[in-house]
């Protein structure tokens, strides 16, 4: 028996909506295998708990959530709590004190969605992006001065050290050298930022040599957004800083269908800590509750996280499971259907028990 612990954290609005399908996923999946076996423990960690105890999560938050094999987030943010007190008071320690260094988002048009692009179908839109994660423009370095003064300034700095930027890299060529396209593309702006973004380039070009296959392309982040748009087809494997990669990846998840269907997965590839799994599209705290949460990027998380377990064809299982819904028109309001949040999930689960 395959026994793995996760620690449970549906976090604000929806978060606990969608992240109750896809533990109902998991479970069924364990359920059906009889191989594998699941251990769950639930925090109620969020912008709620904040307003009672004055932190998103207790002191020791760190070192109770290191055992584990892996976290499960659901989503952060809610009205009445600004957003860098959410995010630096959970998210971002967790991310950073766990070395969860490689953020990965796919970009894949699954079966069953319609891209926004025309006439592009899934063999047009299926890509990864490897964003890194600790440091770079998201750096807590820098300050304000004179504030409410006409001389109020801002000062925030930008990190890039041979360290971090030579372990992103290393996994994104090691990623596109396993794959059939063997083609990586870097995002850059070494035109207009000229000390971190030549550094970057440098390191691309140096780490490249050793991975003498890689065809590797170091384009603009203006022109890689466009090219987003205009000719997403030629892509296999995307490696961006901290900040060029939010942003690429949040127009990646838009050419596929939109926020609401879009994972990640934070990384500490060495598994000296637990990695964190969490759907992207935010707590959405107007339709939290409603049953209208399309818990499709949860699900996807979920098959994420089995194959960091390296469950790989459990994985393979849910992830043809959710698309053959998809695809089947069952689908919440988001995507034009009338099918619940959780009838979402049960059908996943009926899906993948006709694969048993």
């Amino acid at each position: 028996m395959r026994h793995y612990s996760i620690a449970l954290i549906p976090g604000d609005g929806i978060g606990v909506d969608v992240i109750r399908e896809g533990k109902k996923v998991l479970d069924t999946l364990c359920e059906l295998d009889g191989g594998i076996s699941i251990e769950y423990k639930h925090f109620d960690w969020s912008c709620e708990y904040y307003l009672k105890h004055g932190k998103m999560m207790p002191d020791d938050g760190l070192d109770i959530l290191k055992d584990f094999d892996s976290i499960y987030l659901g989503a952060v943010g809610y009205p009445g709590v600004p957003d860098h007190v959410s995010l630096w008071g959970l998210l971002l320690p967790i991310r950073r004190q766990f070395q969860q260094y490689i953020n990965i988002r796919p970009v894949k048009l699954l079966r069953g969605i319609q891209s926004p692009l025309a006439n592009r179908g899934v063999d047009d839109l299926n890509f990864t992006v490897i964003r890194e994660n600790n440091e770079g423009e998201y750096s807590s370095i820098g300050g304000r001065m004179y504030e409410g003064t006409d001389m109020d300034m801002a000062i925030q700095n930008s990190v890039f050290t041979r360290y971090g930027t030579e372990r992103v890299l290393k996994y994104a060529f090691d990623l596109a050298n396993q794959g059939t396209e063997k083609f990586l593309t870097a995002a850059t702006k070494s035109n207009g930022i000229n000390h971190t973004m030549p550094f970057w380039d440098e390191y691309v070009r140096k780490i490249n040599m050793d991975y003498p296959e890689v065809k590797t392309d170091i384009v603009h982040i203006d022109a890689l957004s466009s090219f987003f748009v205009t000719k997403p087809d030629v892509f296999d494997v995307v490696v961006a800083s901290n900040l060029f990669g939010d942003i690429l990846t949040d127009l990646g998840a838009a050419i596929v269908g939109g926020m609401g269907i879009a994972p990640s997965a934070n990384i500490n590839p060495e598994k000296k800590f637990p990695s964190m799994f969490e759907p992207v599209h935010g707590s959405a705290p107007d339709i939290a509750g409603k049953g209208i949460a399309n818990p499709t990027a949860a699900i996807w998380c979920a098959s994420m996280m089995l194959d960091h377990f390296g469950e790989s064809n459990l994985s393979a299982i849910m992830m043809d499971s959710l698309q053959d819904v998809l695809e089947e028109g069952i689908v919440t309001p988001d995507l034009g259907g009338k099918a619940t949040t959780e009838e979402f999930g049960e059908e996943v689960c009926k899906k993948m028990r006709s694969k048993f």
